[in-house]
């Protein structure tokens, strides 16, 4: 019965973003429009319960560890699922991307690009990207790799940049092939290294400090947008803020693991909701909130939009929602009921 119900929520809640015409915004990478689809993993911290699947998180904390998939710069969630608090993230998680693709689909026609960092750094997520012709950006997990050994690679096939003076920037890339299906498909391995021989604040160092970081991906762009697309995927924590916090969910309610999966779900029926009635209120000038924002806060949409201060009434033989005319937001509130009654 809750695999039935996550279903036809997740179904439901996609429906309602298409039957509504939601904006999806995309991202752009050598003027070539990406519809975004960052995936993660955040703990839900559910310390000194004994609820059920409560388990020892990567975060220190114990809890649960949920997957959720988000779209566009708006950041609707596509897809979540319920995981343990000590499950890894990269388990499951190929089969968590073979959902998640159809339901993005289902939302628009552009090209998709996916989003995920060091942790889903796995052969297995990179070959059903290329199998389903998606580009990807995957922060590459360094292992055991030196930051000495890239440092040389950079000086043979990068550009080199003085930010300033005692720290040098090293962006470039250079081929990798995986097999797949007995054929070999080529992709590109982005690199980051950064040398610094003085501090910021001018202490200089007796031996130099390296840092770098890698990326596997397939679109054909300058190492420096890739970097910055990947570092953008870092909004996404703001989603998982304003569904813990703002919706109040990171502390689930029940002792039962499968009771506390459907709550989750439901919850993120109406995060979707909500964030659609947050991005309708943008579209004309009518708030008493002057900011120009991207993106509604979902704890800005409930605080103004739906604890609207009212009253029901009974006249007439109809029932009416009675709202004063001196308040700021009933333009918007008007509005809003229009657009999606």
């Amino acid at each position: 019965m809750t695999k039935k119900w996550k279903e036809v929520l997740l179904e439901e809640s996609l429906d309602l973003i298409r039957r509504t015409n939601a904006k999806i915004s995309p991202i752009y990478a050598k003027e070539k429009a990406y519809i975004p689809v960052d995936m993660d993993v955040s703990p839900f911290d559910n310390s000194k319960t004994k609820k059920e699947g409560v388990e020892r998180t990567y975060k220190g904390c114990d809890g649960y560890a949920p997957m959720f998939a988000y779209i566009g710069q708006e950041g609707y969630c596509l897809n979540v699922e319920m995981r343990k608090g000590n499950v890894h993230c990269q388990k499951g998680t190929p089969d968590f991307i073979r959902d998640t693709l159809p339901f993005a689909k289902k939302l628009t026609d552009k090209p998709l690009l996916f989003r995920l960092d060091s942790g889903n750094d796995s052969r297995d997520n990179l070959i059903i990207f290329l199998e389903n012709e998606t580009d990807f950006i995957i922060k590459r997990n360094p292992r055991k790799e030196k930051a000495e050994d890239w440092l040389e690679i950079a000086q043979k096939y990068g550009m080199c940049c003085e930010e300033r003076e005692g720290k040098k920037v090293y962006l470039g890339s250079i081929p990798a092939t995986i097999e797949m299906n007995g054929e070999e498909r080529t992709i590109r391995k982005v690199f980051k290294v950064i040398e610094r021989s003085i501090s910021r604040d001018g202490q200089i160092f007796l031996i130099p400090e390296y840092e770098f970081e890698t990326y596997w991906t397939t679109l054909d762009v300058p190492a420096h947008v890739v970097v910055s697309l990947y570092h953008d995927h870092g909004t996404c924590e703001q989603f998982h803020s304003e569904i813990k916090s703002e919706l109040d969910l990171e502390r689930l309610p029940s002792g039962k693991y499968e009771t506390n999966e459907l709550i989750l779900h439901f919850g993120i029926f109406a995060y979707n909701l909500l964030r659609m009635i947050g991005q309708e209120s943008l579209k004309e000038q009518d708030t008493p909130l002057k900011k120009k924002v991207k993106r509604r806060r979902i704890r800005t949409v409930i605080q103004n939009m739906i604890t609207l201060a009212s009253k029901l009434v009974h006249q007439g033989r109809q029932w009416k929602l009675k709202i004063s005319s001196t308040n700021k937001w009933l333009p918007a509130f008007g509005r809003l009921y229009y657009a999606f009654f």
